[in-house]
């Protein structure tokens, strides 16, 4: 396993024209997947909870709708330089939430649909020399057009697991989880987060956030699953080099994820 030790000198680089195909596929793969899912949902599978605390399954297919309608407005934006639509304001998410909960599958998940469908034809009408024009996200940072990807991407694969329909942790694809943990890893690093090491037991990578603090060893779905609030912590956990045999410490409680990236752009 090769650690990774240094933290990044500055923002992550543009893709290449292949890499920034390549993760488009991968994008378009993970919503083809999450709808493969919603395929057949009743009315009843809609209302009930799902893995989020007091969210039902249609809150989270109504979520999914919006994020990707909001994700083609920037999308838009970076390629026309225009806004296609004012922007949504801070109470928006949890008034669609509300808005949404009492809707029928069917209705649901042809919402969702239509919102991919946007967002998909938003970044084929990219131009080549767009992607690389900052966006801003809601919370406030800004970001490149093609991070927009990124974003739904995980924004996808995590909430296609709080929807309780078959899919964990475990499904996810281990490109994701690696870019996943590299993201926030840096991030964690940056806040002080009081764990020495992560290590992803079947990735061969390791990831150094500080000097003090535990070891973190496991599958790298299992690592992130807890990071990403969705699974428990892992139990194989040790100081980094314990002066005597002792019991694995308890783990710290991650922040709320997402996190944005460190460094950013500005």
């Amino acid at each position: 396993m090769t650690p990774t030790t240094d933290p990044p000198a500055g923002p992550p680089a543009d893709p290449t024209r292949a890499e920034l195909a390549a993760l488009l596929a991968e994008v378009r793969a993970s919503a083809g997947h999450l709808t493969a899912t919603l395929d057949g949902l009743t009315d009843r599978q809609a209302r009930e909870p799902s893995a989020l605390p007091d969210w039902s399954r249609a809150q989270v297919i109504t979520h999914l709708a919006r994020s990707a309608d909001a994700y083609r407005r920037l999308l838009t934006r970076a390629g026309t330089g225009v806004e296609s639509g004012p922007r949504a304001d801070a109470a928006a998410p949890a008034r669609a939430l509300r808005e949404g909960a009492d809707r029928g599958a069917a209705e649901l998940v042809a919402d969702l649909r239509r919102s991919l469908d946007g967002m998909f034809e938003a970044a084929a009408a990219m131009p080549e020399d767009r992607w690389s024009v900052l966006v801003p996200a809601l919370a406030g940072w800004r970001h490149p057009a093609w991070f927009t990807l990124h974003r739904a991407r995980r924004e996808f694969e995590t909430h296609h697991v709080d929807l309780n329909l078959g899919r964990g942790p475990a499904d996810w694809p281990a490109g994701y989880v690696t870019w996943a943990l590299d993201a926030t890893a840096a991030t964690l690093g940056a806040r002080d987060f009081p764990v020495a090491r992560l290590e992803a037991v079947d990735l061969g990578r390791a990831w150094t956030l500080g000097a003090a603090g535990p070891v973190v060893s496991g599958p790298g779905h299992v690592l992130l699953a807890w990071l990403a609030g969705r699974g428990p912590a892992p139990r194989a956990a040790a100081a980094p080099v314990p002066p005597v045999p002792s019991a694995p410490p308890a783990l710290p409680a991650p922040p709320v994820w997402p996190l944005p990236p460190v460094p950013g752009w500005g």
